[in-house]
């Protein structure tokens, strides 16, 4: 393979702090029986042998201004039960709401540290780009504007249910099914908006971890995703468990050799399977080993970046181009919610 790279990282956690927001809300039976109504009728299994390869329609024209917002920046993931009495007709209510929660707090002086007389605006809009058939409903955006000197975005939250018809088939009345929410901000806005959130709709946050099998998923499937320009290295990092100090190894593959090897064991057209993804990763582990005769099998896969996307398993991801946005958000919003479930 054409790029090998090899670093080991001490001292240092990987990926951060886990960020914690009080997400830990009491639920009503109202929640209860909405959580077991969506369990009866899940579509999703937690491990699946295969998944389908989407066939999305190309995104509107004016889809880029809208969903520019999830492009470039690190978000933060998190799985949501459905949202009580929530309705499209009242945003700008809530924009109100919101607005009266962050400025009682800012005067409280109990969350949000600012400088001078600094105000914010929140508003929440539709993302109707992401809405990708019948089925689907469009995203919601809430942002969080500091108005002065000049309008500034500080935080920005999108819940959305990104291919998740047949879930929202299966939601019981009165409840409105976003199991994905990303999150871009600073941790004391997230803590009071997410509050106010699940006060508000009797819901509840959590952090949507990632798994390795689920991050060798990513792996496999991003690396097959065509890319015309921007192509970069297929990088996964692995934790090395055991040691006294953080251990992390960083494996470099060029795209090419990465998308030669997928394109070699991915046969089907209209799906992928996990014998497939399972070949692809013991390949990569192979390569390493003639190398540096380290078993890759022995340390856990915590992160994975291509030129799609990058994901880490503390629920953190970075898309990078819009032109597989749809297909990511699909495969996330299956983890949101296969993990409520």
């Amino acid at each position: 393979m054409g790029l090998i790279h090899y670093t080991c990282v001490q001292g240092t956690e990987f990926g951060g702090k886990t960020v914690g927001h009080g997400t830990n809300f009491i639920n009503t039976a109202h929640l209860s029986r909405a959580c077991l109504s969506l369990k009866r009728g899940n579509p999703f299994d937690p491990t699946p042998a295969k998944r389908r390869i989407l066939q999305t329609p190309p995104l509107q024209e004016n889809a880029e201004a809208q969903i520019g917002f999830l492009l470039c920046k690190q978000l933060t993931l998190y799985s949501v039960t459905p949202l009580y009495k929530f309705s499209y007709d009242r945003l700008q209510e809530y924009s109100r709401q919101l607005c009266f929660v962050i400025a009682a707090e800012k005067q409280k002086r109990l969350a949000v540290h600012v400088e001078g007389d600094l105000k914010f605006k929140a508003t929440f809009s539709l993302v109707s780009a992401l809405k990708t058939s019948e089925e689907d409903q469009p995203g919601v955006l809430i942002q969080v504007t500091a108005e002065n000197p000049g309008p500034k975005v500080v935080w920005m939250g999108c819940f959305c249910c990104t291919c998740g018809g047949n879930v929202l088939d299966k939601a019981v009345e009165d409840f409105t099914c976003f199991p994905l929410f990303l999150v871009n901000g600073p941790e004391s806005l997230s803590a009071i908006i997410g509050t106010w959130l699940q006060q508000t709709f009797d819901c509840s946050f959590s952090l949507l971890t990632i798994r390795p099998l689920n991050l060798a998923w990513m792996a496999a499937m991003w690396t097959g995703y065509k890319m015309e320009r921007h192509k970069g290295p297929v990088e996964l990092t692995f934790s090395v468990p055991g040691t006294a100090q953080p251990l992390n190894i960083s494996y470099a593959i060029h795209p090419e050799d990465a998308k030669a090897l997928w394109d070699s064991i991915h046969t089907t057209k209209q799906e992928v399977r996990q014998e497939q993804v399972d070949l692809f990763m013991d390949g990569l582990c192979s390569h390493f080993y003639r190398h540096f005769k380290i078993h890759l099998s022995a340390t856990r896969l915590v992160k994975v970046s291509t030129s799609v996307a990058s994901a880490h398993s503390d629920g953190k991801i970075k898309i990078h181009h819009s032109s597989y946005l749809v297909e990511i958000l699909a495969l996330m919003t299956e983890l949101a919610i296969s993990k409520i479930l």
